[in-house]
């Protein structure tokens, strides 16, 4: 393994998400601090495992031979989006010390007398492809202590982004939205807050056959349904206290559909769903007094209509890229999970009790070791 005095510590992160538009790969040095993304990139899902995915997540049902199916060709796919990366970056498999894969949620159900989290994408497979040392199953343990697996993004942030002084939020907008609440001396608070383009991704798939609304441009042509949005906003998943988290399993196509009315243009639900998304993070962020800095990262932010309303919810704070940081806002979460896989390998606890509820600190994750 590296150490401190070696020239590179690679690490690489693989994430793909519940907005199911891609994977993220980033190729990280934690050589030395700041950590320093070397290469990323992002690998569109094949359209047909696309579906698939999304058939589990909105609870249709499927055999054990198309779940065995899909873990591995989910696996094999993650293996070649970190072989075509290592190859654009120019460096060898020889240099990597590990991978850290989140896999592909399908289902998250962190309440009840069962909670549980599955996440597909066998790592057996990603580490004998790629012969890289592979950390999967990194959310199970947290819930084995009890809490929500969820969200995991808080601990990196507090590493990174944490003030000097004041309080910074840090706010991810990606098929669901979550905040991390960074103030020295203090714990950490990190929660889902609920949608983030989840549902105005599947809203103009639907009526448009458009994987997402780019640049927010749709939603900016419509005008607020406001009796829609009050009806969405009664959803007890907002009033819940934290530690909470959610996914498609809760905010979906067909939660919306039971509130439409069919005089509701479908331009107005777009903008609706983008102002519900909008108004959600803001309730949230606004229940915490002392911030100054919202920071943005996820493929949220690139809606410049849902950017632009968030501001106007937030007055009096600066709203701002993570690229101020020198993060990528599009691979933070990639990032994220790189430096989960060297808190693994470093024995390092990788969770925050505070945020996911977890009764302790814990290690996260499995390893699975290539045989050289």
């Amino acid at each position: 393994m590296a150490n401190a005095h070696n020239k590179h510590q690679y690490y690489i992160g693989l994430m793909s998400g519940t907005s199911l538009d891609g994977v993220d790969v980033s190729i990280v040095n934690f050589a030395s601090w700041p950590i320093e993304p070397i290469y990323s990139q992002t690998f569109e899902l094949p359209k047909g495992m696309k579906e698939s995915i999304l058939s589990i997540c909105q609870g249709q049902s499927l055999t054990l031979l198309q779940l065995g199916t899909l873990d591995h060709q989910i696996g094999l796919f993650h293996s070649q989006c970190v072989d075509n990366t290592l190859y654009q970056a120019g460096i060898s498999a020889k240099e990597v010390i590990a991978i850290g894969s989140h896999g592909q949620t399908v289902y998250h159900h962190p309440s009840g007398d069962f909670p549980f989290t599955l996440q597909i994408g066998d790592a057996n497979i990603i580490a004998a492809q790629t012969n890289i040392t592979t950390v999967g199953d990194l959310r199970r343990m947290d819930m084995a202590y009890k809490g929500q697996g969820a969200p995991l993004v808080p601990a990196f942030h507090q590493a990174i982004f944490t003030p000097e002084q004041g309080t910074n939020i840090v706010l991810n907008i990606g098929g669901i939205a979550n905040i991390t609440v960074l103030r020295q001396e203090q714990a950490t608070v990190g929660y889902d807050t609920g949608p983030g383009n989840m549902l105005m991704n599947a809203w103009i798939e639907e009526e448009l056959n458009h994987p997402y609304d780019k640049n927010g441009h749709w939603a900016a042509q419509g005008n607020l349904i406001p009796e829609l949005l009050e009806t969405l906003l009664q959803d007890p998943y907002f009033a819940l206290p934290a530690p909470k988290s959610t996914g498609r399993e809760h905010f979906n196509l067909a939660w919306l559909k039971q509130y439409l009315q069919p005089e509701y243009r479908s331009v107005d639900v777009q903008h609706t769903l983008m102002y519900l998304t909008a108004q959600t993070i803001a309730d949230q962020i606004n229940l915490f007094s002392g911030v100054k800095r919202v920071i943005i990262c996820g493929g949220g932010i690139h809606n410049h209509t849902l950017f632009e309303t968030l501001k106007k919810l937030l007055p009096g704070r600066q709203v701002i890229s993570s690229i101020e940081y020198g993060m990528d806002p599009n691979y933070v979460e990639a990032i994220a999970f790189a430096w989960l896989a060297k808190q693994r390998v470093d024995k390092q606890a990788g969770n925050l009790p505070h945020v996911t509820g977890a009764q302790q600190a814990a290690i996260l994750g499995a390893i699975y070791e290539p045989t050289t």
